[in-house]
C-alpha cells in the first residue's frame, strides 16, 4: 500500500511540474508538497481548506488576546480567569495551556481543552524528528517548552508564523501577560498538531 502511495506522488509531481511549466512549476510543486503534508499528517481529501481555515482562525483568535496582562501578577484577572474557567480551573492556576485551549475553543475545536501543559503533546499528535526538519510544523500548531527540573514540558504556545529555523509565537503566561515570541526550533522539546 505504502509503494502505491510513494507512486501515485511521484506520479502527481512529475505530472505538476511537467503541466505547470517553467514559470509556475515551483509555485504548483510547493501547493502540491503542502497537500502531500497534510495527507501524510492523516487529513482527508477535501478537509484542507477547513483545516487551513481553521488554523487562521486559531491564529487570528491568539493574536487578538496579545498585550492581555493578569490583574495582579497572581494568574488572576477577568480574562486570564475565562481561559482557566474553559479547561475547569479557577484562578491562580499557570495558565498557558488554558489559553491555548481557549483559542481552540473559540475558533469552534473541542480540542485541546486541558490547562496542564503536558497533556497537549501526546505521542499520537506529536511531530517526529523527521516531520519537524522536513517542514512540517503550521501555523496553529503547538509547541513545549521542556523544564529539566520537572522533568516534563511545563510551558505551551501556538505557532504563529515560520520563518526557516525560527517560530513566531503566540503564548499565555509569559512575563504576566500574553505576548508573541520569536524562537528557535531548536529550543523547542515538541510540537504537536490538534488540526489534522
Amino acid at each position: 500500500m505504502a509503494t502505491m502511495h510513494y507512486l501515485f506522488f511521484g506520479v502527481l509531481s512529475v505530472a505538476v511540474l511537467f503541466f505547470g511549466g517553467i514559470n509556475n512549476s515551483a509555485i504548483k510543486r510547493e501547493v502540491a508538497e503542502d497537500q502531500l503534508r497534510s495527507m501524510a499528517m492523516g487529513a482527508r481529501p477535501g478537509h484542507a481548506d477547513r483545516t487551513e481555515n481553521f488554523r487562521e482562525n486559531i491564529v487570528n483568535i491568539a493574536v487578538q488576546e496579545i498585550g492581555m496582562r493578569e490583574a495582579t501578577g497572581n494568574n488572576d484577572g477577568k480574562r486570564v480567569e475565562e481561559y482557566l474557567t474553559y479547561t475547569g480551573l479557577g484562578k491562580g492556576y499557570a495558565w498557558c495551556a488554558a489559553f491555548v485551549s481557549w483559542c481552540y475553543g473559540k475558533a469552534g475545536r473541542s480540542v485541546p481543552s486541558n490547562a496542564w501543559s503536558p497533556a497537549l503533546f501526546p505521542k499520537a499528535r506529536r511531530y517526529s524528528q523527521r516531520q519537524i526538519q522536513g517542514d512540517a510544523i503550521r501555523p496553529a500548531d503547538l509547541f513545549g517548552i521542556y523544564n529539566r527540573q520537572l522533568a516534563r514540558i511545563d510551558h505551551v504556545g501556538i505557532v504563529r508564523k515560520i520563518e526557516r529555523n525560527w517560530i513566531l509565537t503566540v503564548e499565555g503566561n509569559v512575563a504576566n501577560r500574553v505576548v508573541s515570541k520569536r524562537r528557535a526550533v531548536l529550543a523547542i522539546y515538541a510540537f504537536s498538531n490538534w488540526l489534522d
